[in-house]
Order: C-alpha cells, then sequence, then structure tokens
C-alpha cells in the first residue's frame, strides 16, 4: 500500500505519524499507513484499541494532535467535515423516520442545493444501483434491516465522495442478516469502486470483506497485510491470538533448528513450531496453532510417517458440532493441555465418542511460535 508518485497512484487516503491524546492518554500513537484508490480497507482491532478515534480523525470530527491525514493527495489540516471529501455510515445508520427512502437518499443534495429534479434524478438512479429501484416513496419503517443499510450507504454514496467511512455499521444486525450484508457490502464496494475505510471488532468481517487489513491494538498498528497475510503469517503474538481461531501455548525454547523451533511448553509437552523474529534458547516463547492445522488419527501409527511432526496422545474432551466447523477438543494424556481441532469433513470420525484416547499432531510449519512480549506489553 506504498504511495507512488503518479496522480494514477496515488492513494485515497494517507495517515503520517498521527497522533491523539485525550488527557494522559495515547489513544492513537504515531499511526501511518496508505490505502490505494477504490480498495477496501478494513481497521480491525478490539474496543478502546483507538480505530475508532482515528476513523473520526480522518472524518474531520477530531483533530489531531500531531502528524497529518491527506485525502486524495490533500492535507486534512483544518478542513472542516462539511468540506472534506468523505461521508460516513454508522452503526445506527441514522435515517430520516419523517422522510420517505427517495428523501432520505437525496438529503445531502438537498443541503448542497442541488435542484429539486436534479437531486430526485439522483436518488432514483442511486436506489436502482444498490438494488432498491421504486422503494423511493416507501417510509424506512417499511424497510428491513439489511434495506436500511442499503438506504444508509445509497444517501452517502450519492454525494460521489472519494472515502466512505464505515463505522461499524453492521453491528446491530442479527447473525443471519451480518452475514448476508457482507457480501452485499462487498459487492457494493465493487460495483462503485469508492474506497471504503471500515471499521470493526469482528475479524470475520474484517476478512471477508477487505483487500487489506491493519491490526489495532493500544493505539498502534500491530500488522498491515492483506487477510491472507493476517491469517497465515501474523506478524505478532496479538495478531496471531485476535485473528482466527488458535491453540496458544507458552513455554521456553529448548532448541533452534534453522526456521523452526523445538519448545517445552509450560503444560510439559513437547513441540515444535516455526520461528517467527528472533528466538534463542532458553527464551519465553508464545505458540500458536490453527485448528485446521492439526491432523487427527485412531492411533500414533496412523500419524508417525508425518516427518517432523510430534506426535502426541489424548483423549476427547468435548465434540462441537457446527456443520463444516465442527471441531473436537483434546486434553493431552500427559500434560492435560486442553487442544482445539477442526473435525475432518468425512464419516470416518463420524462415530468418536467423548473419553476416547486418539492421537493428534500439526506441521511445525503451519504452526508460530513468537518470543514472548515483555510482562507489562
Amino acid at each position: 500500500m506504498a504511495a507512488n508518485s503518479t496522480a494514477a497512484a496515488r492513494p485515497d487516503l494517507e495517515a503520517h505519524a498521527v497522533i491523539k491524546r485525550f488527557g494522559h492518554q495515547v489513544a492513537v500513537d504515531a499511526v501511518s499507513f496508505s490505502v490505494a484508490r477504490g480498495s477496501f480497507f478494513s481497521i480491525l482491532g478490539p474496543s478502546g484499541c483507538g480505530k475508532t478515534t482515528l476513523l473520526r480523525m480522518i472524518a474531520g470530527f477530531i483533530a489531531p494532535d500531531g502528524g497529518d491525514i491527506r485525502i486524495g493527495g490533500r492535507s486534512m489540516a483544518g478542513v472542516a467535515p462539511n468540506r472534506r471529501p468523505v461521508n460516513m455510515v454508522f452503526q445506527h445508520l441514522a435515517l430520516f423516520p419523517m422522510m420517505n427512502v427517495a428523501e432520505n437518499v437525496a438529503f445531502g443534495l438537498a443541503r448542497r442545493a442541488v435542484p429539486r429534479a436534479e437531486r430526485t434524478r439522483k436518488a432514483e438512479a442511486m436506489l436502482e444501483r444498490v438494488g432498491l429501484a421504486g422503494a423511493g416513496l416507501k417510509r424506512v419503517d417499511e424497510l428491513s434491516g439489511g434495506q436500511r443499510q442499503r438506504v444508509a450507504i445509497a444517501r452517502s454514496l450519492v454525494l460521489e465522495p472519494t472515502l466512505l467511512l464505515l463505522d461499524e455499521p453492521l453491528g446491530a444486525l442479527d447473525l443471519k442478516l451480518r452475514e448476508h450484508m457482507k457480501i452485499e457490502l462487498k459487492q457494493l464496494q465493487s460495483a462503485f469502486g469508492t474506497t471504503f475505510v471500515y471499521i470493526t471488532h469482528d475479524q470475520s468481517e474484517a476478512l471477508v470483506l477487505s483487500d487489506h487489513v491493519g491490526v489495532m491494538n493500544r493505539g498502534h498498528f500491530e500488522q498491515l497485510g492483506t487477510p491472507q497475510e493476517l491469517y497465515y503469517a501474523p506478524a505478532t503474538p496479538f495478531v496471531a491470538a485476535f485473528v482466527g481461531a488458535n491453540n496458544r501455548m507458552t513455554g521456553k525454547a529448548s532448541a533452534v533448528h534453522g526456521e523452526l523451533v523445538d519448545v517445552t511448553t509450560d503444560a510439559g509437552w513437547r513441540i515444535r513450531a516455526r520461528r517467527i523474529g528472533t528466538i534463542g534458547v532458553g527464551a519465553a516463547v508464545e505458540a500458536f496453532v490453527r485448528p485446521e492445522a492439526a491432523t487427527i488419527g485412531r492411533t500414533s501409527a496412523e500419524l508417525a510417517p508425518l516427518a517432523g511432526q510430534v506426535v502426541h496422545a489424548g483423549d476427547v474432551e468435548s465434540l462441537l458440532f457446527d456443520g463444516a466447523n465442527s471441531a473436537v477438543l483434546v486434553r493431552e494424556a500427559a500434560s492435560r493441555f486442553e487442544f482445539r481441532i477442526a473435525l475432518p469433513q468425512t464419516g470416518r470420525y463420524a462415530d468418536l465418542k467423548v473419553g476416547e484416547r486418539i492421537a493428534f499432531s500439526f506441521d511445525p510449519e503451519r504452526a508460530a511460535c513468537f518470543a514472548a512480549p515483555p510482562a507489562h506489553a
């Protein structure tokens, strides 16, 4: 996501060492990033990490205490919110119940004194583009939750902003509608080609929707990358733990073999994992293994041919049925450490029973091991 000197490749959004303090608390800590034109960028992080503060600075609702925000190559220092080429969709949408759908969509155009005939034409065209042709005369309360979401997006996009900022817009929807709206949002962004900057604490939303994601923690970005990079190659223990399901183990490095490290866990069992960064023998470490990276067998002999993998035995603690996402919790026999494994989608393991002894292992290349962060971090 690096900037290019040519106008065609210039990012729509650039942040350079942006800082925001509230009293002695640093909410955003010298953050720098850029967002390519026409892309979908998500800022992902837990509550209180600074993501909403960062979005509000981009929108102009609050001013940074340091650094610079540039939109379309122009510094936004001192530029009022209503003068910025951005629009915003909030979690609760803020549609006007006293207006019909078309009037809601045309509201911003009316504020800009666009003639009535032109704003009516633009509102109708926008409603057609978001799949709501013919709904202009309906009241907002006659629409479904997903339709109201589309009206809010249409109201923002009709103003042709450089950036559309979305502050957890799916947070108030039920699970099934959220899943549906993920697809709709991605399709709308692709169809319009507008740059979307999306705030969420839901890693599933960020992975599904985004071209690039910034994982935010304590006011700074832990990692910027594609969803695939964040999932398969986390740069820090925080990213490994926050993005997707993981088995987390702590322990000490007992040996280093090039890019692989042997770990004796605090629970007392031996594992091997891919080394991320510098790790010396005896160092405190954190290791992460995704459930789908593990393999199970009825006996250790079934897994023995897997070169370089340590085979463990354990008892089935729980069977968690969730269709294609079903999992088995195995309690390792010697250490009693509980390990989550994605249940293979085959009838071979359909008759697994709680209490049954099985074998399991995982590919060291698909496990990530980091030097443990300092205790105060």
